[in-house]
């Protein structure tokens, strides 16, 4: 079965997304790569965005994997209100739906406040402080 891994796009603050989320979803780092880091000399990078981040990953549960990158300033920027594709966890417990939910939406806009929803799981959503959109599930019925 293929994997799905969710690949963010920023405009110079990945790192600092990421250290939010790694916050609240623990874990380390399994690759942190900057453009400074490429070595060929045919892709110049320009000096005020060697340090940022050409590739970040943070590994999250048994099975997903986060992953991000800064746009460089020649490919214009992201739209970060026009990031309308959720990202979507499945919690294994209530808890842990509680605990996700408040700490990724901290500082963001809750659109559903989590709680108990009319098709029987408990469930939430909300735009965090980047931008990005996520829904917390957790279906008591699994």
């Amino acid at each position: 079965m293929p994997q799905l891994n969710p690949y963010l796009h920023f405009n110079g603050n990945a790192e600092e997304a990421f250290t939010f989320y790694k916050s609240v979803f623990g874990g380390e780092f399994a690759v942190v790569s900057r453009f400074k880091d490429l070595s060929n000399p045919e892709y110049p990078v320009p000096e005020k965005e060697e340090n940022k981040i050409m590739h970040i990953s943070l590994p999250v549960g048994n099975n997903s994997v986060l992953m991000a990158s800064d746009v460089p300033e020649f490919m214009g920027q992201v739209n970060e209100n026009e990031n309308r594709t959720k990202i979507s966890i499945t919690a294994e417990s209530k808890e842990e739906a509680d605990a996700l939910f408040n700490g990724l939406s901290a500082g963001g806009k809750v659109e559903m406040p989590i709680g108990d929803s009319p098709w029987g799981s408990y469930f939430g959503m909300f735009r965090d402080k980047y931008g990005f959109e996520w829904m917390i599930d957790f279906d008591f019925r699994q």
